[in-house]
């Protein structure tokens, strides 16, 4: 039998049904990983083990008494430090944050303690999320479990990180270019960005969902039925859905699949990840899916246009701050947001104006498939006290090419591991859907959990 911390939820659930284990065991497991990892990875922020149990014991008097309270009643769960919860700061990952403790749970969090969650703590991030990295002026740096010397990704960083080390099945993080995905394929698991405005979140804004990070398909299945709930303060999400989360077959045969080796933007894809890609596309192929080249649809004008632009909303906000606050920024946050100092007025706008051609082309792109497969990332996972892969503050997003255009244009996209380097790193496949259809994502995702070859060990950190 696998060690607690490493049961799935789904099996977890099944568990407490039958009585065969109770959360307080669980927990209690799960917080002992924790804190024998934590010296390492860095992972979490604001870890409430006393919360955590109080909630485990009442969820095993629940489940004693046959009356479970929801669908995840009794599953650890860690929710990045972005997403409120009530009565805990929001340092955004940066040491220019005032800690003032959140006043209600946002949407997703509201969610899952609805459904019975235990809810064990945060998980870090880098500065104001702009970086697909653990690095941050506020937290230590954090790691990936597969090799400590490299970076988890970001900038869910910490939720990536907790999920491979086993800090129980359930993570949620946040995505607004690739923040899931990325450090999903980094550290070898599975995260879904849904659809803009599948999950509600608060506050909302152009790309940016919350999504499930979890090393199975089927535990982000079970979550996304629980974070798909309506809440009235996201004014951008989308209508409620009868979605069948939990019903995950797919019949390959017949599906056309584009497969996107090149975004013609960014970094070029190192040889290792694109070989692992183009095997999953071939076992897609030999199930009786029709694999065919994408041409890339991006240039490099959409990716600066969206750079300056966010450059400049980050520095609307930076702005605000007095001197003493602004000085505790990352340096090369600071140096990325100054970047924006000295843009007209029209160039932003045209920066903005390249964000829309870059949703019309995606949507216009995959209109001919029933899905898109690509790597997730150009590369594998790089040095841990780096803040990007280029480490240039003039070159930031050069990683994001394959991720970013799907949160601009709504669409639903996946990372599931799709191989190793020789040195162990994991490799993400991206599986993109038409708008709207998550279910699908996950179906497909799934379908590959079952053909790709046997996975390696999950990591084990000293």
């Amino acid at each position: 039998m696998s060690e607690l911390p490493d049961l799935s939820a789904v099996d977890l659930l099944a568990a407490y049904a039958a009585r065969t284990l109770s959360p307080v065991e669980v927990t209690q497991a799960v917080l002992a990983r924790i804190a024998a990892c934590e010296p390492v990875l860095a992972a979490t922020w604001a870890l409430d083990p006393t919360g955590a149990m109080a909630a485990a014991r009442e969820s095993e008097a629940r489940w004693r008494n046959g009356a479970p309270q929801g669908a995840l009643d009794g599953v650890p769960i860690t929710i990045k430090e972005n997403i409120a919860t009530r009565g805990t700061a929001i340092p955004l990952g940066t040491a220019a944050s005032e800690l003032v403790p959140a006043a209600a749970d946002a949407p997703p969090a509201a969610r899952v303690r609805e459904a019975g969650a235990v809810i064990l703590g945060k998980t870090t991030m880098p500065d104001y999320g702009m970086l697909s990295s653990g690095l941050s002026s506020f937290h230590k740096l954090a790691r990936n479990p597969w090799n400590t010397a490299c970076n988890p990704g970001g900038s869910s960083a910490g939720a990536a990180a907790a999920a491979a080390a086993g800090y129980g099945p359930l993570h949620i993080g946040t995505d607004i270019g690739g923040s899931v995905r990325l450090p999903a394929g980094w550290c070898g698991i599975f995260a879904l960005k849904p659809s803009a405005g599948r999950v509600p979140i608060d506050p909302p804004y152009i790309g940016r969902v919350a999504g499930p990070m979890t090393r199975s398909v089927a535990d982000s299945a079970l979550l996304m039925k629980v974070l798909s709930q309506p809440d009235a303060r996201d004014h951008m999400s989308l209508p409620p859905a009868e979605i069948p989360w939990q019903d995950l077959e797919i019949d390959l045969r017949g599906l056309r699949i584009g497969l996107l080796e090149h975004t013609g933007i960014g970094a070029a894809v190192e040889p290792e990840v694109a070989a692992a890609v183009q095997a999953a596309a071939h076992a897609f192929a030999g199930a009786g899916a029709a694999i065919v080249p994408m041409k890339p649809f991006l240039t490099a004008e959409m990716l600066d246009g969206l750079d300056r632009f966010w450059r400049t909303r980050s520095l609307a906000d930076f702005s605000t701050l007095p001197p003493a606050r602004q000085d505790r920024v990352l340096p090369f946050i600071r140096a990325w947001i100054e970047g924006a100092r000295g843009l007209s007025g029209l160039e932003v706008y045209r920066g903005f104006n390249r964000i829309v051609e870059m949703s019309a082309a995606s949507v216009q792109a995959c209109q001919p498939f029933d899905f898109v497969l690509s790597p997730t990332a150009p590369m594998p996972s790089y040095r841990a006290d780096w803040p990007c892969p280029t480490n240039d503050p003039a070159k930031p997003f050069e990683h994001i090419g394959f991720t970013v255009a799907f949160n601009m244009s709504g669409q639903p996209a996946a990372s599931v591991n799709c191989g190793f380097t020789a040195g162990g790193l994991p490799i993400g496949l991206q599986i993109v859907g038409r708008r709207f259809d998550d279910i699908g994502v996950l179906r497909l995702a799934h379908a590959w959990e079952r053909m790709r070859p046997a996975q390696l060990p999950w990591p084990v950190v000293a």
